[in-house]
């Protein structure tokens, strides 16, 4: 069974990773669903995150199990045109399984036959998040225990500085 792992991604992160390295250990297939997401203000763009989740996945190693695409629209309506009937969400804290309820719930009032199953990340991926990411690197912080070095650097040239020289 092939299950779909959909996000904004911006950008992906390690914690994102340590979920995508879970659920393709548990499904025959995983797909890394980018959402194009219109309405939200975002660092990077479809295209961008895109390339970047693509590149991160490749980093980790993960690319015979992964396969990353793009995607507008309702999960659930998206879901049925590819058959697939699982998708993956990562769960951090009491807020993120608040909103994750709520979504589960309308996606079950408007697709019965989709289900989503939770996973929570390694503990010292639990912290991580896409906001916190961006703040570091809007700040000059070390990335380099949150992101895969594609995204460090596509973050350090946004942010409007070369690949950081001292680490200490």
């Amino acid at each position: 069974m092939m299950a779909l792992y959909p996000g904004t991604f911006d950008p992906i992160t390690r914690g994102h990773l340590d979920i995508v390295e879970r659920a393709a250990e548990i499904f025959d297939g995983l797909e890394l669903a980018v959402v194009m997401e219109r309405g939200k203000e975002l660092c990077f763009s479809a295209d961008e995150r895109l390339s970047l989740a693509r590149s991160s996945v490749r980093e980790a190693g993960l690319e015979d199990r992964v396969e990353v695409t793009l995607f507008d629209g309702l999960l659930v309506e998206y879901m049925r045109r590819r058959d697939l009937r699982v998708f993956i969400r990562g769960l951090r804290a009491t807020s993120d399984f608040e909103y994750e309820f709520q979504m589960q719930l309308m996606n079950r009032r408007l697709a019965p036959e989709i289900t989503g199953i939770y996973l929570m990340p390694a503990e010292n991926n639990m912290y991580i998040s896409s906001t916190l990411v961006r703040e570091i690197a809007r700040y000059r912080g070390d990335l380099s225990s949150f992101v895969m070095p594609s995204v460090e650097s596509a973050l350090r040239r946004r942010m409007g500085e070369g690949a950081p020289t001292d680490r200490t």
